[in-house]
């Protein structure tokens, strides 16, 4: 059962990454040339959209692999490990980056949005920061329980 349930999670994780993939490939490029027409007179608008929803990706990208050494940890039954703590840290710092990112292109997202009828980046922009942010302290709050219970764990097997 254990297996079947970490099989359905790993194929969710990739189903989540290939979404992103073509946004990355097929609208971010868009996206950014839509900022240059709005902004000619500023060159590098588009530029600055470009760097960052792409460095936006590579963090995201980096926590679906964390994610996805997490479940195969659960799968050899070291789920109550450091490498699963570590797993865990790197996710919240992934999600703190990206909530970051976006949070320093959100003057961007605003000049974009002040163009457009209706403003729809700048709601966009909230959500993924405010998404990230749940992420972060999701995973901060999975770690520290799990640290616990690995010491829990190792004084049990000290004490016997």
């Amino acid at each position: 059962m254990k297996q079947v349930t970490t099989l359905f999670l790993k194929l969710a994780v990739i189903f989540i990454g290939i979404p992103v993939l073509a946004l990355c490939i097929f609208l971010v490029p868009k996206i950014g040339n839509f900022a240059g027409e709005l902004y000619p007179d500023i060159a590098y608008m588009k530029s600055l959209v470009l760097i960052d929803m792409y460095a936006a990706a590579i963090p995201f990208y980096f926590a679906l692999y964390q994610a996805f050494k997490l479940l195969s940890y659960i799968d050899k039954n070291q789920a109550f490990s450091e490498l699963s703590v570590k797993a865990l840290k790197n996710i919240k710092y992934c999600a703190i980056t990206i909530s970051t990112m976006y949070l320093l292109g959100m003057p961007l997202y605003y000049f974009m949005g002040k163009r457009v009828d209706p403003p729809s980046f700048i709601p966009i922009g909230l959500v993924i920061i405010f998404a990230s942010i749940v992420i972060a302290v999701f995973a901060a709050v999975l770690q520290r329980l799990l640290q616990e219970a690995i010491n829990i764990k190792s004084e049990n097997d000290l004490t016997i």
